[in-house]
């Protein structure tokens, strides 16, 4: 038999899907650790462009058993959202242990008996473990684009700060999403040329309706708690992102938007119909792909995503939290992910009175 591991549950990933999970493990009286690679709690999002700000008003923004400070119907910055998470931490002590970059989680032991974990900081054991390091790891860029020449700025939107990065001129952006569109207006704002490749956009939703908030009208209507696993919820899954709060109209009178890029030659982007552009610099707003190199059990599919059923995987003890659509749209949402944390911890709480006792769902 394999000694009594050093914690019941350890989380990996310090962001808001962690801390919420630990504070009902708090609650629960478990021996428990958050590992996050960081230096200081907040900063995956204080690492994000200056000008971001939250779709969500401030009062669909808290974790659970503490409101988000500040005017409820007002939209927090990024740095508001971090030094928030700060405050987390410390009002309920929990137990995050920073610059402890996960490098390999691999079982432990006997099947049942739990996990040998990794870090930077050194190694330690878990009956359990909870991945909850997000979706958003590796920027996806198309291959193609290396063959784009040096003089050409380019940058994924994991790496736009401000719009001074890029040289003045002409600014292809590439992506259809909430991102590419919010750092298209912003570029279309500081006097530079802008381009923006989207070959389809979501559904644009201004950000208030009706003399309320488009979030006022998602809690009121359940949107935001539709199952993944509903009618509803694999149609609305299978489309493009809504594009939130921004005047996509208007937009389109300061920008110009082109065809699907295709390919690079040189200084020279291709477009899908046949067009080629000459852009000082591109910015990549084209999404993330999941990369757990570090996670040595077969719970990933070829693409490298989690297999999982509502967070939980096929491997007992395994478990993953905060990813997109894990139980419901809200699923991966700062204000929402609550849900799917206290239904997570109540399954470790019985796990951990349980040892042994597999928690797969049916």
């Amino acid at each position: 038999m394999s000694p009594r591991p050093d914690y019941d549950t350890l989380i990996v990933g310090g962001g808001q899907a962690g801390l919420a999970l630990g504070y009902h493990l708090r609650r629960a009286g478990l021996r428990f650790a958050i590992l996050d690679a960081n230096k200081r709690v907040g900063d995956a999002w204080r690492h994000r462009w200056d000008s971001l700000t939250l779709f969500t008003p401030r009062r669909y923004d808290a974790l659970p058993g503490l409101p988000f400070p500040g005017d409820p119907d007002g939209h927090p910055g990024k740095d508001e959202v971090a030094a928030y998470l700060e405050e987390y931490v410390r009002r309920f002590a929990l137990p995050v242990r920073l610059e402890h970059q996960v490098t390999a989680v691999r079982p432990y032991g006997d099947h049942s008996d739990g996990f040998r974990v990794e870090t930077t900081a050194g190694s330690c054991t878990a009956a359990r473990v909870v991945v909850a390091a997000g979706a958003f790891h590796t920027p996806r860029t198309p291959a193609f684009a290396s063959g784009l020449a040096p003089e050409v700025v380019q940058l994924h939107s994991s790496a736009y700060r401000r719009p001074e990065q890029l040289p003045m001129g002409e600014v292809l952006v590439v992506g259809a999403g909430n991102t590419g569109v919010q750092i298209a207006e912003e570029l279309a704002g500081s006097g530079r040329r802008v381009r923006l490749s989207a070959p389809s956009l979501g559904l644009a939703l201004p950000q208030r309706m009706l003399g309320r908030d488009l979030f006022w009208w998602f809690s009121l209507l359940g949107f935001m708690n539709v199952r993944a696993g509903s009618r509803l919820g694999q149609r609305l899954r299978g489309r493009p992102d809504m594009i939130i709060g921004t005047d996509v109209k208007r937009l389109m009178r300061r920008v110009e938007r082109v065809e699907r890029v295709v390919g690079a030659e040189g200084p020279e982007m291709l477009l899908a119909g046949g067009r080629r552009l000459r852009p000082g610099a591109v910015v990549w707003a084209t999404g993330f792909r999941p990369h757990y190199p570090w996670l040595h059990v077969p719970v990933l599919d070829e693409r490298g995503a989690p297999m999982h059923q509502e967070g939980v995987t096929g491997r007992p003890g395994l478990y993953f939290l905060g990813l997109p659509w894990q139980s419901a749209r809200g699923s991966s949402v700062l204000g929402w992910i609550g849900r799917d944390a206290a239904a997570l911890a109540g399954r470790l709480t019985t796990s951990a009175s349980q040892p042994g006792k597999s928690l797969i769902a049916p």
